[in-house]
């Protein structure tokens, strides 16, 4: 990654989190202490104007190396209620920090909440077996979820809990730079693509995403309930792997 395209990955992230513009004034004062301390750099910052340095822009020599960033800037992420109803750890993601092929789940499940892995339970093992059948591995690809925390009960994430952990999955997006991410689910589609359309309108269909092309389709857990549906998923797996060959 050159330096002009870090920079603006930066700029793009800080946009995402509400910082709009560099100011002097005493009250943006706080706001410029939060990009940095974002950065890992609790230096003082001096505006251009006043002449000085400009704000550092953090270099990394790898993508494992930027994601292990982003997971020391989630720390025990404590930003939004989740951590107090019940989560046991974070469950960051798992995979090649540069895949081709990324999944993109809902939010960690019972299973993934003790281990700290996603897709890990029944569903996580089948969706195992569908990356084998593509002829992948599974650390081949990437694993993630929209939420890194277990809602309690397995419920839906709420939207203040979202407005909070989006950011970190779209900072894993433009580090990994995949080019096809897999949405699996309703509500992952749904929150991804940002509508109201039922899976089965989205499913099947390709759209364009953070420079990747994101393609919609059924939860693991949703073919251990109704095994018919497998036929439509290996469908849209043929034409992941379609994409990823170029075709």
């Amino acid at each position: 990654m050159t330096v002009r395209d870090s920079l603006a990955a930066h700029l793009e992230f800080f946009q995402e989190m509400g910082v709009d513009g560099m100011r002097t004034e005493h009250e943006w004062r706080s706001r410029r202490e939060n990009v940095e301390r974002v950065l890992g750099d609790e230096s003082p910052v001096s505006s251009p104007e006043e002449g000085a340095a400009v704000e550092p822009v953090q270099i990394f020599s790898s993508p494992a190396e930027a994601l292990s960033a982003i997971r020391t800037d989630l720390g025990d992420c404590t930003r939004c209620k989740l951590h107090t109803l019940g989560r046991k750890q974070i469950v960051f993601g798992v995979g090649n920090p540069a895949a081709d092929l990324m999944f993109v789940g809902e939010a960690p499940g019972a299973d993934e909440d003790i281990q700290g892995e996603p897709f890990v339970g029944r569903a996580g093992q089948l969706l195992t077996k569908i990356i084998e059948a593509m002829g992948l591995r599974r650390e081949d690809v990437y694993i993630a979820n929209l939420i890194k925390c277990r809602p309690p009960q397995n419920r839906n994430p709420e939207p203040d809990e979202m407005a909070q952990c989006e950011p970190f999955l779209f900072r894993q997006i433009d580090v990994i730079k995949p080019k096809v991410i897999v949405a699996l689910g309703k509500f992952a589609a749904q929150a991804l693509l940002r509508t109201t359309d039922p899976i089965t309108r989205l499913r099947g269909r390709e759209y364009q995403y953070r420079d990747a092309i994101l393609m919609p389709t059924y939860h693991p857990a949703y073919l251990l309930r109704t095994p018919s549906a497998k036929r439509e998923v290996w469908e849209d797996m043929k034409r992941v792997s379609a994409i990823l060959k170029g075709k």
